[in-house]
């Protein structure tokens, strides 16, 4: 992937403080871009009023990293879920329309219902199968009726080496237990939150619009996933594999999630693969975990 062209123009970033909000940020800094980071309590996904005061007329580009994430949270609060991600994202679009700015907003494999047998593209139909995933479906929705200039990202498996993430959790119990269960039917991406973070620049230097998917190079399992991060820390812990049944969760997950990235490739290059970008971010996990 080459090195991102410098933004022209303010950027807004919503959701700095977030897991990806602080990568996208530092990269942004890092390039010497002007970078607005709104944040609580003057910001608010559920104030129209604050939305459209963090966005500012002269924004170039608005990075959305703000969004309800609890994907079982969304089970039992689902007009919570859908206030931010669906509400708030359509006041979001429409102050970007407003204004002028482009829009890029980042969406989940979550919208898809896991029954798939070969990578989703893009233009494949939604079907989400929990209140989280139909939450991020109908924000999609709202950015396409809003008519913003807007690139969306969907995106999977999501860490850092801050936050709390599956890549931190494992590291903290696969130090403290001899033996971990994890699933191993449900097949998706892992993305490194600063490599969705370079994607994203890169894919907004090259002008790209529509919807996208972005994630690490290659595909695997939960189990495969916490395995190699116990290999790679050294860690005692054992993983062992299980399946979505034995560990029943409030929100149903995909068997089956993996994005297809073919059109993000064919616009900036070949993704990195998940296993060089776990083995960056293990090097620099933030503790305590």
């Amino acid at each position: 992937m080459g090195t991102a062209a410098p933004l022209s123009g303010p950027v807004v970033v919503l959701g700095s403080t977030g897991m990806l909000g602080r990568a996208v940020t530092s990269l942004l800094r890092a390039r010497e871009a002007t970078v607005v980071t709104p944040a609580r309590p003057e910001f608010d996904l559920g104030s129209r009023a604050s939305i459209d005061r963090a966005i500012d007329r002269g924004t170039a580009v608005v990075i959305n990293c703000a969004a309800y994430t609890d994907v079982d949270g969304a089970e039992a609060h689902p007009a919570a879920a859908r206030a931010a991600n669906a509400t708030g994202v359509g006041w979001i679009a429409e102050r970007c329309r407003a204004v002028n700015a482009v829009l890029v907003h980042f969406s989940t494999d979550y919208v898809f219902d896991g029954r798939a047998t070969s990578p989703y593209l893009p233009s494949h139909p939604k079907h989400p199968m929990n209140e989280y995933g139909r939450s991020k479906s109908e924000g999609e929705d709202a950015i396409a009726a809003s008519g913003a200039g807007f690139l969306l990202l969907r995106t999977s498996w999501l860490y850092a080496p801050w936050s709390k993430n599956f890549v931190r959790t494992i590291a903290r119990i696969g130090a403290e237990r001899p033996v971990l269960k994890v699933v191993n039917d449900q097949r998706g991406r892992p993305t490194s939150a600063e490599h969705l973070a370079e994607t994203t620049l890169a894919m907004v230097a090259a002008g790209a619009r529509g919807v996208h998917h972005a994630a690490d190079g290659g595909e695997c399992t939960w189990f495969e996933f916490a395995s190699a991060i116990v290999r790679g820390l050294s860690l005692p812990g054992r993983v062992e594999p299980c399946t979505t049944a034995e560990f029943p969760r409030p929100a149903p997950r995909p068997g089956y999630s993996v994005l297809d990235v073919s059109s993000t490739e064919a616009i900036i290059g070949r993704l990195r693969p998940w296993g060089g970008c776990l083995a960056d971010v293990l090097e620099r996990l933030e503790r305590p975990l």
